[in-house]
């Protein structure tokens, strides 16, 4: 029975260590430079404010991140808002974005507000920029020159040239739409899908689906 203690006691001692520096540290506030010449080091995460001149890099980063002529960098997450000439996430992004780039390596929920917004996986929310590009499921609305969406979307996108990889229910507007398949309204100069449940007004109006029509001047339809 002892010797049952003693090895459990043992087994602690061992384990312990290890799940005590597996716990993510963070810090209320960062001040930085640039990498590696600031306060926290960008191992540890930041809860609440992180101000930099230059280049910060962090873990996770909550709350408020502004970076006076650079870019904020996360290799995890971030939440809340985010101000800079770049904004870079590795991870998954809740809250606002505004900069010159923005960019998420994972899920976005909220607002992307730059001259390019990048998500490379699903994005709720907004993308306002001279372009948006979302390579997963899209469900909201993109505004820009150029909105580029992945396999699903759901929304609206306003644009001078809107382009859906896969399926996209709901509106584009723009002088050039396209969607693998359209389920909705395509309004626009030129209107391009290989399959269509909906309706397309422009001065060109292609449906790849042949059904009732592959190509009709001003309006074209299919349910």
């Amino acid at each position: 029975m002892v010797k049952k203690i003693m090895f459990l006691l043992l087994l602690g001692l061992i384990v312990m260590p290890q799940f005590a520096q597996a716990e993510e540290v963070s810090r209320p506030v960062q001040l930085a430079i640039f990498n590696p010449v600031q306060v926290v080091p960008e191992g540890e995460s930041i809860k609440g404010l992180r101000l930099s001149l230059f280049y910060p890099v962090n873990k996770n980063v909550e709350g408020l991140s502004i970076v006076g002529c650079g870019v904020n960098r996360a290799t995890g997450d971030a939440s809340g808002l985010e101000i800079g000439l770049g904004n870079w996430v590795e991870g998954a992004v809740h809250g606002v974005q505004l900069g010159v780039v923005n960019h998420a390596g994972k899920r976005f929920v909220g607002l992307q507000y730059s001259l390019v917004n990048v998500t490379e996986g699903d994005f709720t929310g907004l993308q306002y920029g001279l372009v948006n590009w979302s390579e997963g499921f899209m469900h909201g609305m993109q505004y820009g020159f150029l909105n580029v969406s992945g396999p699903q979307s759901v929304g609206l996108d306003l644009g001078v040239i809107n382009y859906n990889k896969g399926s996209f229910k709901g509106v584009q507007v723009g002088a050039f739409n396209y969607a693998a398949e359209m389920h909705g309204l395509q309004l626009g100069v030129i209107n391009y899908t290989k399959s269509l449940d909906g309706v397309q007004i422009g001065l060109g109006n292609y449906n790849g689906n042949k059904k009732p029509m592959e190509f009709m001047v001003l309006v074209n339809w299919a349910f």
